[in-house]
């Protein structure tokens, strides 16, 4: 039974079928690695920022595109496709580098849209400006309101001509995914961030303002917080103008800051039950409409040292559905819905 407002299911709701999102390295950099804010980076973050490192070693978006499109046609053809621009910080740059991007992006064979991952210190109105103007209004709906997605006529995923295609230049989904972390600049600056709560409410208003889509990206079980300090950078990220929410439990990358402070014994990672208890508590706060793309971290085969639970992505979310049962608990059920249902219920 579902309990909580997935990605997929809002997806499905809104196309009519499955929508892959497709992680592509662009070989972005980071203020914070390149020496712009610190050499150091955040203290949790690997070498390849959270990506595969193809865009670096030469790969360019086409080709990392058309080998994922490969491996997921010979599963399930009709599943429609959305890129994901991963690593590190996507709009971080002169601008020109962002608008030549978002054109590669908008080539790209099938492409229903994109999400573009970055800090809310590398936008600014120009660059927010951009983003929105890739977006274009989907038309054409059925009689249900639903995207109809079919297949356009060279056999690659599409839409119909003038339900958001590929025909009029635009995509139909864009999503804009913010490093917000904490709500606390003390935490903030003890993991290396570089900016403050102050730049990423900033953010998140001015891509609001222009209707985009903001994901904002909250830890649990940072250096020095605990369960109170977590629920109020939840809070705090729910008095912003945000469509989505991703939460990540803090697992310990090798080769990082945080595996040093942990061999040390100078951090403990949240325990699984910790996490599931604390999601428990969490969700239930969160309005019904926000769309949940993520509510547990997701290590990169290698990287992880610690702890071992967090590579068990499908016992965790088992863990927290028969917790959410158990409890007879629901995202919204302390926000909007308290006696009722969602429409998403049980999708």
């Amino acid at each position: 039974m579902l309990r909580w407002h997935t990605l997929a299911v809002y997806f499905r709701r809104k196309y009519g079928t499955r929508v892959q999102k497709i992680p592509l390295d662009a070989g972005a950099s980071c203020p914070n690695r390149d020496g712009s804010l610190s050499h150091r980076g955040c203290t949790f973050c690997n070498a390849s920022g959270s990506g595969s490192g193809l865009g670096v070693r030469g790969f360019s978006l086409e080709e990392q595109w058309r080998a994922w499109l490969e491996k997921y046609r010979a599963t399930d053809a009709d599943r429609a496709f959305m890129a994901y621009l991963q690593s590190y910080s996507n709009t971080y740059g002169p601008p020109e580098r962002l608008q030549l991007l978002l054109q590669q992006v908008a080539a790209l064979p099938g492409c229903l849209g994109v999400a573009v991952g970055t800090r809310p210190d590398c936008l600014g109105p120009h660059k927010l400006d951009m983003l929105a103007a890739c977006r274009i209004n989907a038309s054409g709906n059925g009689p249900d309101g639903v995207h109809h997605y079919t297949r356009n006529a060279h056999g690659d995923n599409g839409y119909k001509k003038g339900a958001g295609g590929m025909e009029n230049g635009g995509l139909s989904e864009v999503w804009l995914e913010l490093g917000l972390q904490s709500a606390h600049n003390a935490t903030l600056r003890r993991i290396n961030r570089g900016h403050d709560t102050a730049c990423s409410e900033t953010a998140v208003r001015q891509a609001a303002e222009r209707g985009l889509a903001v994901c904002g990206h909250l830890m649990a079980g940072l250096p020095g917080e605990d369960e109170a300090a977590f629920l109020e950078s939840l809070d705090w990220a729910l008095s912003l103008p945000l469509s989505g929410l991703k939460l990540h439990n803090v697992y310990v990358p090798r080769g990082t800051s945080l595996a040093r402070l942990y061999e040390e014994g100078g951090y403990h990672p949240l325990a699984r039950d910790e996490y599931v208890d604390l999601l428990c508590t969490a969700l239930p706060r969160i309005p019904s409409a926000m769309v949940m793309h993520r509510v547990q971290s997701d290590p990169a085969p290698g990287e992880l040292l610690a702890p071992a639970w967090a590579a068990e992505k499908r016992g965790v979310i088992t863990d927290l559905r028969r917790a959410l049962t158990a409890r007879d608990l629901w995202q919204g059920k302390a926000a909007d819905v308290p006696d009722m249902r969602p429409e998403w219920y049980g999708g």
